[in-house]
C-alpha cells in the first residue's frame, strides 16, 4: 500500500515527488484553491487500499472500519484532536436504508471513538439524492452535487464557530467534499479539515 508521507501539499496533501521545503503548495492549491482549509489522507486509491475501500464499502466489511480508522487518524496529524465535532459525509436516506450503513460514518465513528473527538453523525445532511459519481466527469460530479447537502435543523450550534473534521472514503475530484463544506461555511464552521483513507491523483482518475 502506497502510504502518503511527508514531502506534501499543506493544502491538498498530494505527495510531492522530491522535498520542496516546508509549508509548500501543490500547484492544484495555488490554481484552485479548496473552500476547505486542508486535506490529509492515507494512501493513494490503488492496490491493497483501492480493495479495503471496495471492500467496506460495496461487500459489508465493516470490520475493516476500526482499523482503516487508526490509520485515518496518524495521518490527521493531530487535526482530529484538535477539532470540536467531526462527521461523516452523510448518504441520502434512500441509499442509506438500501445499503444500510454509510461507510463514511463508520469510519467517522471508529476515529471518534479512538480519539476522544465528538462525534457529529446527524449534523450534516444530504437533502438531494444524486447519481452515483463513479463514471462522471469532474464538471458532470461538481453539477450533480450542487446544493446537496445542508445543516439538519437545530444542529446549526454544532457548526457555528467550530473547528471541523468531515470523513469520506476517498478523495478523487473533490466536488462532493467541496459541496458538503460549503454547508458547512455557509452555516459559520471557523475551519474545515478534510479526512479520507484513500485519495485518486488527478492523473490517475
Amino acid at each position: 500500500m502506497r502510504f502518503i508521507e511527508r514531502p506534501y501539499c499543506q493544502v491538498l496533501g498530494i505527495p510531492f515527488s522530491y522535498d520542496p521545503g516546508p509549508g509548500m503548495l501543490s500547484a492544484e492549491a495555488i490554481a484552485d484553491p479548496p473552500v476547505f482549509d486542508r486535506l490529509r489522507s492515507v494512501a493513494l486509491h490503488e492496490g491493497p487500499a483501492k480493495a479495503l475501500v471496495h471492500a467496506l464499502k460495496y461487500k459489508d466489511r465493516v470490520d475493516l472500519a476500526p482499523m482503516m480508522a487508526s490509520w485515518m487518524l496518524r495521518a490527521s496529524e493531530g487535526y482530529v484532536g484538535e477539532c470540536e465535532g467531526i462527521m461523516p459525509v452523510p448518504l441520502h436516506w434512500t441509499r442509506l436504508a438500501a445499503r444500510r450503513f454509510n461507510q463514511s460514518g463508520e469510519l467517522a465513528r471508529h476515529i471518534a471513538s479512538q480519539s476522544g473527538a465528538v462525534f457529529l453523525p446527524s449534523t450534516l445532511v444530504r437533502r438531494k439524492r444524486t447519481q452515483r459519481q463513479v463514471g462522471l466527469t469532474a464538471k458532470a460530479r461538481e453539477n450533480n452535487v450542487r446544493a446537496a447537502f445542508a445543516i439538519a435543523k437545530g444542529h446549526e450550534h454544532e457548526v457555528f464557530g467550530k473547528r471541523l473534521v468531515l470523513v469520506d472514503d476517498v478523495y478523487t475530484t473533490g466536488a462532493t467534499i467541496a459541496s458538503a463544506t460549503k454547508a458547512l461555511r455557509r452555516a459559520g464552521a471557523a475551519d474545515v479539515t478534510v479526512l479520507t483513507f484513500a485519495m485518486a491523483l488527478r492523473q490517475t482518475i
